[in-house]
């Protein structure tokens, strides 16, 4: 391990500890304040283009294992935590998480003083930083200047990067001995999987519901989607900034009123613009595993898992469409519903990996849009 650095637009410096790949990366600098849950973080397809600061102090003793990643490859920028774990106790781990983001060529950081850089984002927002490790570690100033000149996350459509580039057919349901038995049947109905940067969990979790489920490019025209005859349409979370992804919201437009629609993070924030409303930047965004949704229809609190930097306005004109959740913590828009259209979508993630399990009636909810069967009914 050799001398690491991040740096950020505004100028601020963080020395640490490099380990991982070595070079230089640059994204938006954000922190998550989840306990568990690491490889889910790393692997989140919404997590790209960011360097992601861990809040709880110690990260990697529980190693690396294929059965926690929520995706194909790691998508986060850079990876900055307190303190690097040094031994792994898991019974499950094939793998530590320094060997890990080298052989995924992502740098990580470790010795920060976490708790000062997650003070300095939440008091002057979330930016744009570079992370170095190695001899780039080595000049301040030239490492400030290309956070200053990389992407800036207002405007940027990062969908075409994480989507899949040609439709497949998911059938893999979660392992019984968490979420109970796959329900797997031909005349269930097929839903059809905008794909805006899916994680696997989310797929897991419509298959445990019976769900035939196909997942389509983000760029799939609503009519190509509408001759497949699907029971219902799923928008799913993502990187970037949703107004950036226009052709997401006009297929959404053409699809409401003709096919029952569920959006996920990403996926509610294009409900929100397809329904006429607005999004906007937040300071520092909502990433965690404990942030507490109110559920206006009956009033019940939920702990939710969360990913992402902007929401839909509190003040939006949504064509109809009425607030079904807000955030407790803030009072962001966390819940939408259009009853005439069978739309409805949510900002936070009701798979829940990492998070509690307070949420997943919402999958029930869009079975029972679709014409389907819920988790748990007998058979006829």
């Amino acid at each position: 391990m050799k001398k690491g650095l991040l740096a950020l637009e505004d100028g601020s410096l963080f020395e640490g500890t490099g380990w991982g790949a070595e070079g230089v990366a640059t994204g938006e600098i954000v922190f998550n304040t989840s306990m568990t849950g690491y490889q889910e973080i790393l692997t989140d397809p919404s997590y790209y283009k960011q360097i992601v600061t861990m809040t709880t102090p110690h990260i990697g003793n529980t190693g690396i294992n294929p059965d926690d990643t929520e995706s194909h490859r790691v998508w986060v920028a850079g990876f900055v935590v307190r303190a690097l774990s040094p031994d792994v106790s898991s019974w499950r781990q094939r793998g530590n998480l320094n060997d890990y983001l080298q052989e995924q060529g992502v740098i990580g950081l470790s010795d920060v003083s976490t708790r000062a850089l997650v003070r300095h984002i939440r008091e002057k927002g979330a930016m744009r930083a570079a992370i170095a490790h190695g001899e780039s570690a080595d000049d301040p100033q030239a490492l400030i200047q290309i956070a200053r000149e990389s992407l800036d996350m207002n405007g940027a459509n990062l969908v075409d990067a994480v989507t899949t580039p040609e439709i497949y057919h998911w059938t893999q349901g979660s392992d019984p001995q968490w979420h109970g038995s796959t329900m797997l049947d031909d005349q269930q109905p097929l839903v059809v999987a905008y794909d805006l940067g899916i994680k696997h969990n989310i797929l897991r979790m419509l298959t445990d519901r019976g769900l035939r489920v196909t997942v389509v490019p983000a760029q799939t025209s609503a009519e190509d989607v509408l001759k497949m005859n699907p029971a219902g349409v799923f928008l799913s979370n993502g990187p970037g900034d949703p107004a950036a992804v226009d052709y997401a919201v006009r297929n959404v437009r053409d699809l409401l009123g003709k096919v029952p629609v569920f959006g996920i993070c990403l996926g509610h924030q294009i409900l929100g613009l397809a329904l006429g409303g607005q999004t906007e930047k937040m300071r520092f965004g909502h990433r965690g595993g404990n942030q507490p949704v109110k559920n206006l229809l009956n009033g019940r609190v939920e702990i939710s898992s969360h990913n992402h930097g902007f929401a839909v306005t509190a003040d939006s004109q949504l064509d109809g469409a009425e607030i079904t959740h807000i955030n407790l913590n803030d009072q962001t828009v966390e819940g939408l519903r259009h009853e005439g259209y069978g739309a409805f979508s949510v900002q936070y993630h009701p798979e829940s990996s990492p998070g509690p399990h307070d949420s997943l009636y919402l999958f029930d909810e869009f079975v029972s849009k679709a014409g389907g069967r819920r988790t748990g009914e007998a058979d006829a």
